[in-house]
């Protein structure tokens, strides 16, 4: 059947007759939408919607973010055939209405506006009774769309697999910094502190506003499976945030992105850590600062998409 499938499948971001199933166009061709999902702006009946915040304005060292939901849909062409490794045969493709929702549009040139403009993005996702899996950009992205969220379901509990922590101070109202949207979230109360936790990170913290770390040495130390553990014993049933920066894992799995720092996760280590969280109840998550520019062979591009797809089992695995 899938060989069938395989002569007659193209363009099925366009083609596609419903938002569930598996998909057999050849991974190399066609229009790449995220898993070959239709691309539409109804979502009715939809139960996740991917988007793409093409954003890298607020970044500290390499820009070239603003390419990464681009490049994510296109790598994420190479899981579409199959139900994902690990999951006991949950295949979210087939159980899940699943809908490519487009980037959303901004004017490039005017970045004070741009926040309000995602957490209107988002919001509006979330109120057509939708979650939303968000496709970076830079770090900045995740504030508002963090703002979005707690309107909804009040504070949350914030995963954040990053190598840096990004609460460093920052006071100033009208800045856009992805180094500062956690300090912002925690200050305005977005995130539950006491059922947040920081993971793979490896940079110097003066001040982590009462967030638990699971540093990187910890996870090498310990094991991907540990980590996993504490941080479901520490979100407990609250409303789980993941929000999953590339440099995350280290420069040698994922080179394309803005401010690589050695001593991170592997891929590996971050699969079976996603897969052993299990259980939580996520709301939504974004997966960010995918840089293409820097990325060796698109396999940063791929890492992104195959964490974009844990995001999807894990918000679909406590609603089966």
């Amino acid at each position: 059947m899938a060989l069938e499938d395989a002569k007659k499948q193209v363009d099925q971001a366009i083609t596609r007759p419903d938002l569930k199933g598996l998909s057999f166009e050849n991974a190399f061709g066609g229009v790449p939408s995220f898993m070959r999902r239709r691309y539409t702006k109804d979502l009715t009946g939809v139960d996740v919607a991917i988007t793409g915040i093409p954003f890298d304005q607020a970044v500290t060292n390499r820009p070239g973010t603003r390419l990464g939901p681009r490049a994510i849909r296109e790598a994420s062409s190479l899981q579409v055939f199959d139900p994902p490794y690990g999951w006991d045969g949950y295949s979210p493709l087939e159980a899940l209405a699943i809908a490519d929702y487009g980037d959303m549009a901004f004017d490039y040139a005017h970045t004070p506006g741009f926040p309000d403009l995602v957490k209107t993005h988002i919001a509006a996702i979330l109120e057509a009774g939708a979650a939303a899996i968000t496709l970076g950009g830079d770090h900045s992205i995740t504030l508002p769309i963090l703002r979005a969220h707690a309107d909804r379901y009040g504070p949350l509990a914030l995963v954040q697999v990053d190598a840096h922590t990004d609460t460093w101070p920052d006071d100033d109202p009208v800045r856009i910094d992805h180094g500062t949207f956690c300090y912002t979230a925690v200050r305005e109360g977005l995130i539950d502190v006491a059922r947040s936790v920081h993971v793979g990170i490896r940079t110097v913290v003066e001040d982590n506003l009462g967030i638990e770390i699971i540093d990187a040495r910890q996870i090498h130390e310990r094991g991907p499976a540990a980590a996993a553990a504490r941080v479901k014993a520490v979100v407990g049933d609250a409303p789980v945030y993941l929000s999953f920066d590339i440099d995350g894992l280290d420069p040698a799995f994922a080179p394309g992105t803005g401010t690589p720092v050695w001593g991170g996760l592997s891929s590996g280590q971050a699969a079976i850590f996603l897969r052993d969280l299990a259980g939580v109840d996520l709301v939504g998550g974004d997966v960010v600062e995918v840089s293409p520019p820097f990325d060796t062979g698109g396999v940063t591009a791929v890492a992104a998409a195959h964490v974009a797809m844990e995001l999807l089992c894990l918000w679909g695995w406590t609603r089966r």
